[in-house]
């Protein structure tokens, strides 16, 4: 991995698309399991985990896509894409949407895990830029979490528009 600037950026791009799911699915898991009602507005939240996770990846694509444009080629790629295996993996969370690992939603908190890891080295740098770079992650986390709450709130409410939709077609 490139120790540049552009290299820090990058890794900021990953760490605010997906490192905020792992405290995201925590959350939604201990609220769902202290209820018990199977029909509750949580358990539709951690139903729709994977989903959303599936969702951010993406956004990332989008994200990368966006900042790619109008260089396509190979070699813009190579030349934008600084930490290509963990863009990779990132771009392999769309795979959740797949009904088959959709229903595995421990998988997706494992698969985000992966993103925590460029945060760890800033909590132990003693150093003033280590700082400065820890609280540029922290900030980047905290937009990270927004995100994963906005993107999964979305996901639930247009769950509840298709079903209602659904029962006005069928009582007509």
């Amino acid at each position: 991995m490139n120790d540049s600037f552009i290299a820090y950026i990058q890794q900021l791009e990953l760490i605010a698309f997906f490192s905020g799911f792992p405290l995201v699915y925590a959350i939604v898991q201990v609220l769902a399991g202290s209820f018990q009602n199977k029909n509750s507005l949580v358990n539709r939240f951690a139903s729709s985990l994977t989903y959303a996770y599936a969702l951010i990846g993406l956004l990332f694509l989008g994200f990368q896509l966006k900042k790619l444009y109008p260089n396509y080629s190979i070699s813009g790629i190579n030349a934008h894409v600084q930490h290509p295996y963990l863009v990779i993996w990132a771009l392999t969370a769309m795979l959740f949407c797949i009904p088959m690992l959709a229903k595995r939603g421990r998988l997706a908190l494992f698969h985000s895990l992966i993103f925590l890891i460029p945060i760890i080295p800033d909590l132990f740098k003693g150093n003033a830029s280590g700082a400065n770079f820890l609280q540029n992650d922290m900030k980047v986390y905290g937009s990270s979490l927004i995100l994963n709450v906005t993107v999964i709130i979305v996901i639930v409410a247009i769950s509840y528009l298709l079903s209602f939709l659904k029962k006005q077609l069928r009582s007509d």
